[in-house]
């Protein structure tokens, strides 16, 4: 056991000592290459019957990862050691550019007709939500920057834990959105609540 933990730990060292050695700006462009190949397959014909949906459902998931991986940053560095903090507000902003390009398609290429599209946002329930966390997340990425935090102070925590139920929100918008029981939405509730309960503050055990 302490062999394997020995292992574990020079393994996150490892991981830790490249990731300070990566800049930013490249996880933007990693980030960036799946939209790219997506737009790509659309309009070559490789997504399917129906591009547009095909794209529109594509984004979405690849958003809900992001906002995925984001809520992750913390628990990995609280429970497994590994520091990619650096690294979260590029995930942040890159997870709104997909939520952005996911709601363009739907709005643009779907819907189309444009007295459709408030009638789809109070009228159908996972729209309702969907279209909630585009809103909620819309002030986080504006003031995902240094000169926020610096005038916001303590505020700036507050108003980002708003990721949190934008979180929850784009989880059930999965799940309400396919048809049926589907397990993959429910698994990535599932991750999302998961990660949320491992980032509160657990009170420390008072020992006698």
């Amino acid at each position: 056991m302490k062999r394997v933990e020995l292992v574990m730990t020079a393994i996150v060292n490892r991981i830790n000592s490249a990731a300070r050695r990566i800049p930013t700006w490249v996880v933007y462009i990693v980030l960036l290459l799946p939209a790219l190949s997506l737009l790509y397959q659309g309009f070559a014909g490789g997504l399917g019957r129906d591009p547009v949906k095909g794209l529109e459902h594509a984004l979405g998931l690849w958003a809900l990862k992001l906002i995925v991986a984001g809520l992750s940053v913390t628990p990995l560095r609280r429970f497994v050691g590994l520091n990619l903090i650096r690294f979260r507000r590029a995930v942040g902003i890159m997870a709104f550019v997909y939520v952005c390009l996911h709601f363009a398609v739907w709005l643009f290429l779907d819907v189309q007709i444009w007295s459709q599209i408030w009638a789809d946002i109070v009228k159908r329930p996972y729209v309702t939500i969907g279209f909630a966390a585009f809103v909620l997340l819309i002030p986080l990425a504006m003031t995902s920057n240094n000169w926020s935090v610096r005038k916001l102070g303590p505020a700036w925590r507050k108003l980002h834990k708003l990721s949190y139920v934008a979180a929850v929100l784009g989880g059930v918008h999965y799940i309400w959105l396919v048809k049926g029981i589907q397990i993959e939405p429910l698994v990535y509730m599932a991750i999302i609540m998961g990660l949320l309960v491992l980032r509160l503050r657990w009170p420390k055990r008072v020992t006698a």
